[in-house]
Parts: structure tokens; C-alpha cells; sequence
């Protein structure tokens, strides 16, 4: 089973960056996804969320209205448009997605715990 993200790259504040996230190994398509990102010196945080339908989408606060998450299941694949870059969002972003439907998944889809496969993480610079 492994993730790949790729998409990353060095960009200008307030330009766009889309990431993806491709999957092999197993279908994907009935288990949440997520991004999470990690600075230097930072612990690893939660940036966005999908639910296994697609219907939910879950957001850290300070990506609210400039990231957004999707999926496609027919390509096995989770998207992340990033907008309105931020020089604070320079991290390397990973993509993350679960084993099964956990229960406890509506209230903890921001631990890192939630989820049991990651992919290698994708480099995002963002220069001021």
C-alpha cells in the first residue's frame, strides 16, 4: 500500500499551489483522507480532511476559505487546492488516509492517530 503526493514546488504569497495524492495498493474510496503539514522545528499538524462519501470536509482554522479538499474515487486519488498562500505555510505536506471507518472519526479527524497509512510528503515553499 503506499501514498504519493506530489505538486508541491517554491511559490509566490497569495499564489496557488494543487497537490495531489495518489494511491495504490488498495482502493481508498471508502476510507477518510487527509493532508497534514510539518515545519521545521513543529510537530506534524492537521490541515484538511475528507470523509469516506466525500460528503464531509474538515479544515484547520487557518486554512479555512483558502484550502480546499477533494477526492476522486475513480482515479484513487485526494486533491488539495491551495489559495491565497501564506509564507507560514511553507511545510512539507503529507497525505494520510485511514484503514476502515473508525467510529470516533467525526470528532478525531485531526489526530494523527486517526490514520494508519502516510505518504512521503511533498515540499511547499512560500516566499514573501
Amino acid at each position: 500500500v503506499q501514498l504519493q503526493a506530489f505538486g508541491g514546488g517554491l511559490v509566490q504569497a497569495g499564489g496557488s499551489l494543487r497537490l495531489s495524492c495518489a494511491a495504490s495498493g488498495r482502493t481508498f474510496t471508502s476510507v477518510p483522507m487527509g493532508w497534514f503539514r510539518q515545519a521545521p522545528g513543529k510537530e506534524r499538524e492537521f490541515v484538511a480532511a475528507v470523509s469516506w462519501s466525500g460528503g464531509s470536509t474538515y479544515y484547520a482554522d487557518f486554512v479555512k476559505g483558502r484550502f480546499t479538499i477533494s477526492r476522486d474515487g475513480a482515479k484513487n486519488t485526494v486533491y488539495l487546492q491551495m489559495n491565497s498562500l501564506k509564507p507560514e505555510d511553507t511545510a512539507i505536506y503529507y497525505c494520510t488516509a485511514t484503514r476502515g471507518r473508525p467510529a470516533s472519526y467525526s470528532r478525531r479527524y485531526y489526530s494523527p492517530a486517526q490514520y494508519d497509512y502516510w505518504g512521503q510528503g511533498t515540499q511547499v515553499t512560500v516566499s514573501s
